[in-house]
């Protein structure tokens, strides 16, 4: 799962969902799998 500013569709099977704040870029290929964002509420453990 690649972590970015800037999300985008790479393929035509590329769906893009939002789940809980967060846009997520869900594909069949794995190399196409993204987020953009951060969870909101969740606090860091260090």
């Amino acid at each position: 799962m690649k972590v970015r500013a800037s999300v985008k569709v790479m393929c035509d099977k590329c769906r893009v969902v939002r789940r809980t704040g967060v846009i997520r870029i869900l594909c069949e290929n794995p190399r196409h799998k993204q987020r953009q964002g951060a969870r909101k509420g969740t606090p860091k453990k260090h």
